[in-house]
């Protein structure tokens, strides 16, 4: 205990470094004029769009692995789009949820 009555005060056990900081929550700047407003609503529509057919957001894939799983290597695009048509449609054998076309 420290003379203030707090416990170790000024000093930093070992197993209390920090390796790396990441935010919570990204903080985006609100658009400022009517270009950046239509650039971000355009761009929200087009990621609801992909996202009702089943394609995937391959930038917010890399931007996810950089951040949360930095010694992976993020999968190329190809990859990632086959990793998930596989995750949709299944083309093993006795698998439920396989394309009927």
């Amino acid at each position: 205990m420290s003379e203030h009555g707090l416990p170790y005060r000024g000093v930093t056990p070992a197993i209390f470094t920090i390796l790396r900081c990441h935010p919570l929550f990204t903080v985006t700047r609100r658009p400022e004029d009517l270009l950046q407003w239509l650039v971000y609503i355009a761009k929200g529509i087009t990621q609801s769009f992909r996202l009702m057919v089943g394609v995937q957001d391959y930038p917010t894939y890399v931007r996810h692995m950089q951040l949360h799983h930095p010694q992976q290597p993020p999968m190329t695009e190809k990859e990632f789009h086959r990793y998930c048509l596989n995750a949709r449609f299944p083309s093993e054998a006795g698998k439920l949820g396989k394309c009927p076309c």
